[in-house]
């Protein structure tokens, strides 16, 4: 992966014109297995999200990043078949009957039918590699994979300290917020948060708290400040909160043994060292969050900061849920259909990509399926919840928080940008 990574980089680094050679390299490496296939669909999302002051758009992205999921598919498949499964997994026939209801429904209710049916059909070929891919390799191997991609996510953090000091870069997209390597200070922020998750929860669910765990996890609380992405920091503390409180409750265990990292004297020690600090520079935390917390806003509450920062976009989608409750206006689709801007290829008219930006996911969901097939969503995202409560601490506050990052942008079902990193980690919490 290293070298695949380190190659595809550097392509994608030196000029437009290398960037879909950056691609077609990591599309040619998910063929190599299904390990490699998660892996290739990782980098895949990497060199997506790629701060353009690092490495410059180029016209051929969209189609790169159809590319490799499209290898990664015909990889995993083609495994799959000769494997010669006896029986397709409740999960895996569950997110299909799903991902063809919304298929069925772009048929018939989507302004843009086109649009929505690539883009669910590019989420559903996506999530079901991804599932085939992790359910299928060794309990060892997914450890490994999954470690892999916390110390990738780890590293993400780590070189993007140094930008700290470039703003021409490290600040590239608004001045305000901090956004290390990647485009933009709501995708460093999320990536961060789901870094601190993934750490937060080892400490949690591990007998043995690793300081570097601990300090990593401190690293992440300071950066997501620094990227003023909010709702990704909110998710990280509550995700970590909620699985305190209700974590046991889901699995029915005692709270020491599905969290035996609490009774750690590091995790304390750590808390109190927290604690201690916040103590002695009170003044200096308590600016520079409520700047975070209200970040340009002019209201002093923090439902007036959400109001300031997603009102408008929730005000068009409560707008569009009012004309269509039963239908929606489809899958994918901007909350202004007439304005949006789509990307087709040249030779067979395909929309490659279209910018839609919508926060909180929920009426998001609602606004582009109705309510009867978001009913269907949200049952399925249910369902998301209760198999990972059941694999252990760490996974519950992972997913619990990439869920609740959908709050404040609706990421889960676009596999363009962050979604897919959401839905690497989604399913392989949900497969370990």
């Amino acid at each position: 992966m290293i070298v695949c990574l380190a190659a595809a980089v550097a392509l994608r680094i030196l000029g437009e014109s290398n960037a879909v050679l950056a691609y077609l390299l990591v599309a040619g490496y998910s063929l190599f297995g299904r390990i490699a296939a998660i892996q290739a669909l990782t980098i895949s999302w990497f060199l997506t999200v790629l701060n353009p002051g690092i490495a410059p758009d180029a016209s051929g992205l969209a189609a790169g990043k159809f590319l490799v999921i499209f290898s990664a598919a015909i990889s995993v498949g083609i495994r799959a078949v000769l494997s010669r499964p006896k029986f397709i997994k409740k999960f895996n026939f569950a997110t299909l009957m799903l991902g063809l209801m919304v298929v069925i429904h772009s048929f018939f209710f989507s302004f843009e039918m086109d649009v929505s049916i690539l883009k669910v059909s590019a989420w559903l070929t996506v999530i079901l590699t991804l599932l085939s891919a992790w359910q299928n390799i060794d309990d060892e191997s997914r450890t490994v994979l999954f470690n892999q991609i916390e110390n990738f996510l780890t590293f993400i953090v780590v070189l993007s300290f140094p930008l700290l000091a470039i703003p021409g870069i490290g600040y590239l997209r608004n001045d305000v917020g901090f956004q290390g390597l990647l485009n933009h200070p709501q995708a460093f922020g999320p990536t961060v948060a789901l870094l601190g998750a993934l750490v937060g929860g080892k400490v949690l669910s591990s007998n043995i708290t690793k300081w570097k765990d601990v300090f990593v996890f401190a690293i992440c609380l300071v950066m997501v400040v620094l990227s003023g992405a909010r709702t990704a920091g909110f998710a990280m503390l509550i995700g970590l909160a909620a699985t305190i409180a209700f974590g046991p409750i889901l699995v029915r265990r005692t709270r020491m043994s599905f969290m035996p990292g609490l009774k750690s004297r590091k995790f304390w020690t750590f808390l109190a060292i927290g604690f201690l600090v916040i103590s002695i520079a009170g003044s200096f935390f308590v600016e520079h969050i409520s700047t975070y917390v209200f970040k340009r806003a002019e209201g002093s509450t923090l439902i007036d900061a959400a109001e300031a920062s997603r009102g408008g976009l929730v005000l068009e989608m409560i707008s569009n849920i009012e004309a269509r409750p039963l239908v929606g206006i489809g899958f994918g689709v901007s909350s202004r259909p007439s304005e949006m801007e789509i990307v087709r290829d040249g030779f067979l008219g395909l929309p490659l990509s279209t910018a839609v930006e919508k926060g909180v996911m929920p009426i998001a969901v609602i606004e582009e399926l109705g309510i009867i097939c978001a009913a269907a969503v949200f049952l399925w995202l249910l369902l998301v919840l209760k198999i990972c409560s059941a694999k252990g601490a760490q996974k519950l506050v992972l997913v619990m928080t990439l869920l609740l990052i959908n709050l404040g942008e609706s990421m889960l079902f676009s596999v363009g940008g962050m979604g897919m990193i959401l839905i690497i980690l989604m399913t392989g919490s949900i497969s370990v």
